[in-house]
């Protein structure tokens, strides 16, 4: 074989593999195009602070929730900032029968609420963006079980519901952002209060490791009661006040912990929405922590 003809077999030999490399390249540009698997893990758990996630727990999945908030920091050390005060706590259990269905029930200090809640995974964001956001309905009926001299001796005035959609997307590997209108109705409330408060919700999580994140909220009231609030500067404030909250996320694959500070005591969400008083320019706020705990059956 002359060197001519060698020239010729490498040339052509090279020309092959490259022209193979750039037809696999391509073919594996098109499959991560064409990935509609759903995106991994957009938040740890199914709560972020005092608001839900659109993440749904697998199929045959036991969710466990403990919610607490302590008092409020403003007395110092007479109160031990908030941990001799007057707390609330919520315990909840959910259940998934069905692949991106939960089914639960709670049961909160204030106001005695037993909850039925649901949540509704229906669309999920995929990792190649053609869906580019995850969508999920969250709502329960709240009952008021405290005793008659709190209440009339009226079922239907013990009822409240709350109904949101989730709107999520995972931005990166890092963070993800939601967005969630909600909607609120007591069936009995004073005088001076509405019936019904419509808000708007913002969360985010940005990790920091592989099991730690940052997360933070802020809930938006765009109802607004005759009732008023007054400051220790004698300015008064229609209510309810705007929700923050800013906090430290810990995982693994079973429990989620969070602690973090906020200006809200209530646990359930219709409360905080609808009736938050405390004022963050204040100094108003507390510590509250969530757990959650994962079973599969």
């Amino acid at each position: 074989m002359n060197k001519l003809t060698k020239h010729i077999l490498s040339i052509l030999i090279l020309s092959i593999f490259a022209f193979s490399t750039s037809l696999y390249a391509q073919d594996e540009e098109e499959e991560k195009k064409k990935d509609t698997r759903p995106v991994r893990s957009p938040f740890e758990s199914s709560l972020i602070l005092d608001n839900q996630t659109v993440v749904v727990p697998g199929q045959g999945t036991m969710q466990f929730e403990i919610q607490h908030r302590f008092g409020t920091l403003e007395n110092g050390i007479s109160d031990f900032f908030g941990m001799w005060a007057p707390s609330n706590i919520r315990l909840g259990m959910g259940y998934v029968p069905k692949e991106n269905i939960m089914l639960g029930i709670g049961a909160t200090k204030f106001n005695q609420f037993v909850d039925l809640n649901y949540k509704w995974a229906f669309l999920k964001q995929t990792r190649s963006w053609s869906v580019p956001v995850s969508i999920t309905f969250y709502g329960y009926v709240a009952i008021d079980t405290r005793g008659q001299q709190y209440l009339e001796d009226n079922f239907t005035y013990r009822l409240s519901y709350f109904n949101e959609l989730i709107f999520a997307t995972k931005v990166n590997s890092k963070l993800s952002l939601q967005l969630t209108p909600s909607f609120t109705h007591f069936n009995a409330v004073d005088s001076l209060y509405n019936n019904d408060t419509w808000a708007l919700t913002f969360n985010g999580k940005y990790k920091i490791s592989s099991q730690s994140s940052i997360i933070f909220g802020y809930d938006h009231p765009f109802t607004k009661h005759e009732a008023v609030t007054t400051n220790d500067d004698g300015l008064s404030y229609r209510l309810p006040l705007p929700n923050y909250s800013l906090g430290i996320e810990i995982s693994t694959s079973t429990h989620a912990f969070q602690i973090f500070v906020a200006n809200y005591q209530e646990i359930l969400y219709h409360k905080n929405f609808a009736y938050n008083s405390n004022d963050i320019r204040e100094g108003e706020i507390l510590i509250g922590f969530n757990i959650t705990r994962l079973w599969n059956w």
